[in-house]
């Protein structure tokens, strides 16, 4: 089997994701375009050894929709003879493009890829494109569906994470953020959004709050608490599937949880015949990827049984990697993840995660990868895995080591 390699990784700082977040005014194709660009130029490639762009995003529709990927790679300077494909597998797309793309250089089936993805959430709001998970009275019954904050809650019941951890997980996610920063450790991996004047509308992470302590955490009202007891009532499905918890602990507020967020990532995967040809050198060696479905009331737990499928697919353990990577959607998700692998929180988000910089649905997979990427780098360390927790019940994981 092919070895697949990533030779580089860019991501745009991520933007609020609101009307009046400094994004609101770049459509997602536009924020993908610039990423393949960067990537091209920043490379000196030729565009045409592309084999496909893979593109992540979460919410197709309207502008969003009709295979965005091909219209990035339209828009951008890429050659048309690229084609894309764009690929939802909620908020692991981003990951699991670049999955895809690794699994076509390992099969032979291509020797380049640009893997990656995007989302504008502050233009094409989260939802927005319904679904029968949360739609269709049969499956949501089936399923014992509840919306993914009550989900972050249950998780946080049942493996005994208060209010007071999970704030604290969020303020210390806020300063590895902040340092991660000002020591310029995202320096490589970020590219500033310009208008079409070539003026810039944003070079850093714009949701940040630096500031964040235990005190302005502790001001919040948990944000799915009436969701979950008064109306549409969901503790009640929860505790129908859950009847041993006897009751939901609401802990997570908008500081404990990920911020909705704008932003595009991409990564150049290719075989070593095309780093060759293109005179690149790979920086990283996807060694193993996996994907599997997961309970999908809870939902959020997925990160843990996928990261137990890709260490076992690569022959290794917890204790074989250096860094890991798990997107904080909330706080008791990365909590969980910790117990369950007995983990230091010194090996986990080092650099902070969503919590603090946001979310952008269908890019962030990609966009972490290349922060571990950075960090293996820099603290001149081996192996990482990064992993993500996913909608309606699944996980996506994958294991770099550098070369």
């Amino acid at each position: 089997m092919t070895d697949a390699y990533i030779y580089d990784a860019l991501r745009t700082p991520r933007g609020k994701g609101k009307p009046d977040g400094a994004l609101h005014e770049v459509s997602a194709v536009r924020l993908s375009a610039d990423v393949l660009d960067a990537l091209v130029a920043r490379n000196g490639l030729d565009s045409r050894l592309i084999e496909d762009v893979i593109w992540g995003n979460v919410t197709q529709i309207g502008e969003q929709g009709a295979c965005l990927a091909r219209s990035a790679v339209l828009l951008s300077g890429l050659d048309e003879s690229v084609p894309g494909v764009s690929v939802n597998r909620f908020c692991a797309s981003g990951l699991e493009a670049v999955n895809m793309a690794a699994g076509q250089v390992m099969g032979g089936q291509g020797e380049a890829y640009i893997a990656g993805g995007v989302e504008s959430m502050s233009r094409v709001p989260m939802g927005t494109d319904g679904g029968a998970i949360a739609a269709d009275p049969e499956l949501a019954m089936k399923a014992y569906f509840v919306p993914q904050g009550i989900s972050s809650d249950i998780i946080a019941t049942r493996y005994g994470f208060d209010r007071d951890t999970c704030d604290a997980y969020a303020v210390e996610s806020q300063k590895r953020a902040a340092r991660a920063w000002e020591e310029g450790r995202f320096a490589r991996s970020v590219t500033p959004v310009r208008d079409r004047n070539g003026l810039e509308i944003l070079a850093r992470d714009e949701l940040p709050r630096p500031g964040t302590d235990m005190q302005s955490l502790g001001a919040l009202k948990p944000s799915f608490r009436e969701l979950g007891e008064v109306m549409p009532g969901f503790d009640a499905v929860a505790l129908m599937k859950y009847p041993e918890l006897e009751r939901i602990e609401h802990v997570h507020h908008a500081g404990n949880s990920s911020g909705i967020a704008d932003g595009a990532a991409g990564v150049l995967i290719g075989s070593k015949a095309f780093g060759e040809a293109a005179g690149l050198t790979p920086r990283a060696r996807i060694r193993a990827t996996a994907k599997i479905g997961s309970d999908p009331t809870i939902m959020l737990t997925g990160p843990v049984p996928v990261s137990r499928r890709v260490l076992e697919r690569a022959g290794m353990s917890a204790d074989d990697i250096d860094i890991f990577e798990v997107n904080e959607a909330f706080a008791s998700v990365v909590l969980r993840f910790m117990q369950a692998f007995d983990l230091d929180h010194d090996r986990v988000n080092v650099n902070g995660g969503a919590i603090a910089m946001g979310h952008p649905l269908g890019a962030t997979g990609a966009m972490i990868l290349g922060t571990v990427l950075d960090e293996l780098e820099r603290s001149d360390r081996e192996t990482a895995l990064t992993t993500l927790c996913i909608g309606s019940g699944m996980g996506a994981a994958t294991i770099i080591e550098r070369v």
